[in-house]
């Protein structure tokens, strides 16, 4: 298996953990464990974003700029919901 794959499996793995602790986080009846789901899921988003920075570092994960056109029609379309 390839360094590649490791760290496209790695990121697949803390995004379903970054949801289990949100979900969690939503669903805690008590505000400690809400801190505590709280907690780990910024630590899960913090080790994510690692991942992605290294990967999008060495030329893994790609990523496209959207043209501003494109983004200015979405803020009409969004605008025009309101």
């Amino acid at each position: 298996m390839e360094d590649r794959d490791l760290m496209e499996n790695e990121l697949l793995v803390i995004k379903g953990v970054c949801d289990l602790y949100l979900h969690g986080a939503i669903e805690s009846s008590t505000a400690e464990v809400h801190c505590a789901f709280k907690e780990a899921l910024n630590e899960s988003l913090n080790i994510q974003n690692k991942i992605y920075n290294l990967m999008k570092e060495k030329g893994w994960y790609k990523t496209e700029n959207a043209e501003q056109t494109k983004i200015d029609t979405v803020k009409q379309n969004y605008m025009s919901n309101q």
